[in-house]
């Protein structure tokens, strides 16, 4: 998918024509036409890497991914949810399903790409800037929501003091947007860094509808210093922070436990957050050491690079999709908010619990209790912390 979402095998995507308007051979499956005979011992590996992403990993992920932050944010504006963390965590929805849209229309490119017809080729090519920039955007917004929740987690766990004051709803969406509309600023040139271009290779007497670097993509004294410093805001940057405040966490926390005691509503609300930042962190590093050492460019990269691109950006996927199974299985009031939202009738009640019916939903009263003592501790929001 290459660092963009979209388009994996753009670099040779060409629609070829000869003096007719007839199409005539293109070699899809090897990613090669009559104005690209550049292939190398690696061409195999990224067919293959293309496929098992494209045609495979990406239809699964992106759709289940998609359905299940639908219900994360659903879930989450629920009067029960109304908390600082959660405002970043429907922030993290929002922009994960940006990107898991964005990364089905790849699945739909390598559909089409079979067909070979001059419209859908051409119209793949010039969408791929625009794929480009819209990769690079949602992966860098997603990067800087998780390293905000951990901001968070870190104040309300060592810094107690402050917490009620700097962990505010408020305040979280003020940082939520802010972080939306700098990166989207930020990635601007991602989207002018290639463009559509036809080619003409006389010596076949065809012409080529493919994709190239543009001016400001060829323009290194731009293009050189603004790749490194998009490849550290967007993976290398979040990663070092995420890496030293989780390690600060789990360190209070150690120091905090007691022995034979169970944990506090804000601790385990923590322990899930630190979670869903250890799984990016995993999701994230292959990136970070792509971009660190390759760029991410993906038109004019190796077949080898492309080919490893294909796995790093489907991790990137895989964690765009996985925070709804975490909330559900980390987290009692999510559970029961969503029964409480999606669920008709009340299951069966545990004998261990007492629970009320109220307007044919199940409440129940451990979880309301807990929500009561969180309103009360001071652990750094505005409103009760609901999310346990």
């Amino acid at each position: 998918m290459g660092s963009y979402g979209i388009g994996g095998n753009l670099s040779s995507l060409v629609v070829i024509f000869n003096s007719t308007p007839e199409i005539v051979a293109l070699n899809m499956t090897n990613g090669l036409g009559p104005c690209d005979d550049a292939t190398d011992e690696y061409s195999g590996f990224y067919n293959v890497a293309q496929f098992i992403t494209g045609l495979i990993i990406y239809p699964i992920v992106c759709i289940l991914g998609i359905i299940g932050n639908t219900l994360t944010l659903i879930v989450l504006s629920h009067k029960d949810m109304a908390t600082s963390t959660n405002v970043y965590l429907s922030a993290l929805a929002v922009s994960d399903t940006i990107k898991l849209i964005n990364d089905f229309f790849y699945f739909i490119m390598v559909v089409l790409q079979d067909q070979n017809l001059d419209k859908d080729m051409r119209l793949i090519s010039n969408f791929y800037p625009y794929a480009h920039y819209i990769f690079n955007m949602s992966v860098c917004v997603t990067a800087w929501l998780t390293v905000s929740v951990a901001v968070e987690r870190y104040i309300s766990i060592c810094h107690i003091t402050k917490a009620k004051e700097m962990c505010t709803i408020s305040k979280a969406r003020i940082v939520s947007t802010v972080v939306f509309l700098t990166m989207i600023i930020l990635t601007v040139p991602s989207a002018l860094r290639y463009e559509a271009i036809h080619q003409v290779d006389n010596n076949k007497n065809v012409t080529c509808y493919t994709v190239l670097p543009s001016a400001l993509g060829n323009n290194s004294d731009f293009m050189d210093p603004y790749t490194w410093v998009q490849n550290s805001l967007r993976s290398i940057i979040p990663l070092i922070v995420l890496i030293f405040l989780n390690a600060r966490i789990i360190n209070e926390l150690r120091k905090q436990r007691v022995k034979g005691k169970k944990l506090s509503s804000r601790n385990r609300i923590t322990l899930m957050l630190i979670a869903i930042i250890i799984f990016f962190t995993v999701c994230i590093m292959p990136d970070a050491f792509m971009s660190l050492f390759f760029g991410f460019g993906y038109v004019d990269e190796s077949n080898l690079v492309k080919g490893i691109r294909e796995i790093t950006d489907s991790l990137l996927a895989i964690n765009s999709a996985f925070n709804f199974v975490l909330y559900c299985s980390m987290s009692k009031i999510f559970r029961t908010t969503f029964s409480k939202i999606f669920l008709t009738r009340c299951l069966a009640p545990k004998p261990s619990q007492e629970r009320l019916l109220n307007n044919g939903t199940c409440i129940e009263k451990e979880a309301k209790s807990v929500n009561r003592k969180d309103s009360s501790s001071g652990s750094g929001n505005n409103n009760k912390e609901t999310f346990v």
